[in-house]
């Protein structure tokens, strides 16, 4: 199966997807920090494009002939950490994304974004604009630490099949769950090199400080010292002294990029995109389970026959 990522980031989702067995022939973004590190890890082509311009979008992302279309616009309009304004201009690119999709019908396509994007008005005309398309849905919020990913992460997933069914994909989303949160021990080993790391909270109400023997939080796109004045939370797994920071790079381990997947660019920069992508292994799970399905199709599809 062939496909192109949009919104593609530093690369995510198409980790994941290509992982699984999905052949990535273009990825799109309008970041051009992100494409920097996008194109130091995969080899297929590169645009560099506003997918607000819907018309330019198609025209370029049709040569690819792509089977199936994946991506995740910004999340920050609709996130719970972000201001949740869907009027400052971010949350118009998921309708953008439908829009992309409704013109080029893929036999498939999946969306990623955060759970609280279905409640969205935006989202709302999204999925107008898929159904008048013809797709059938699958609408499912995942928990990534049930996918073997050692974070606590909800995302909503949106899957379409031209022609299909609504929710066919829901059983198969449902099944191969670990039975338990995936801790960030069970998921490394024991060559950490540390017991406790400092996340820092978006509000001081919160606990900050975590422990290896429980899934992390969500990595979040900023990622800061912890403060001098620092006065600890009754739940945080250990004092400050006990806690390290992590680095950009360990950031990125337990949003289970690779040791051999290289960033480079400005610190702040980097810190956001590895915060806003998605978990190579939650990733990989969703695209397992869309070929898995097409596979079963085909063969009901030649038992028919």
């Amino acid at each position: 199966m062939r496909g192109i990522d949009l919104f593609c980031g530093c690369g995510g989702m198409s980790l994941g997807f290509q992982n699984a067995g999905i052949q990535i022939v273009a990825a799109v973004d309008h970041w051009e920090t992100a494409l920097t590190v996008y194109r130091g890890n995969f080899k297929h082509p590169t645009i560099t494009l506003d997918l607000n311009d819907v018309q330019k979008s198609v025209e370029q992302l049709r040569l690819y002939q792509a089977e199936v279309i994946i991506g995740g616009p910004p999340c920050q309009d609709f996130s719970e950490a972000g201001k949740r304004n869907e009027e400052l201009g971010r949350a118009n690119l998921t309708v953008s994304f439908a829009e992309i999709v409704s013109a080029m019908r893929p036999a498939y396509f999946v969306m990623e974004n955060v759970a609280l994007t279905l409640k969205s008005k935006r989202y709302q005309i999204a999925r107008q604009i898929f159904k008048a398309a013809h797709y059938g849905l699958t609408e499912q919020i995942i928990e990534a630490s049930l996918c073997n990913v050692p974070q606590q992460r909800k995302r909503l997933f949106v899957i379409g099949e031209l022609d299909g069914r609504d929710n066919a994909l829901k059983p198969l989303l449902e099944s191969g769950l670990t039975t338990r949160p995936t801790t960030v021990r069970e998921y490394f080993g024991d060559n950490l090199g540390f017991e406790y790391y400092y996340r820092h909270p978006r509000t001081y109400a919160r606990r900050a400080i975590y422990g290896v023997d429980e899934p992390s939080p969500t990595i979040r796109g900023v990622n800061r010292p912890i403060p001098p004045n620092y006065r600890p939370h009754p739940q945080d797994a250990a004092l400050p002294e006990q806690a390290i920071v992590l680095t950009t790079l360990q950031r990125s381990y337990l949003q289970t990029f690779p040791a051999h997947f290289s960033f480079s660019g400005p610190k702040s920069h980097l810190e956001q995109m590895i915060g806003n992508a998605v978990p190579v292994k939650l990733a990989e799970f969703v695209a397992y389970k869309l070929l898995q399905y097409q596979q079963e199709s085909f063969g009901i599809l030649n038992l028919r026959k």
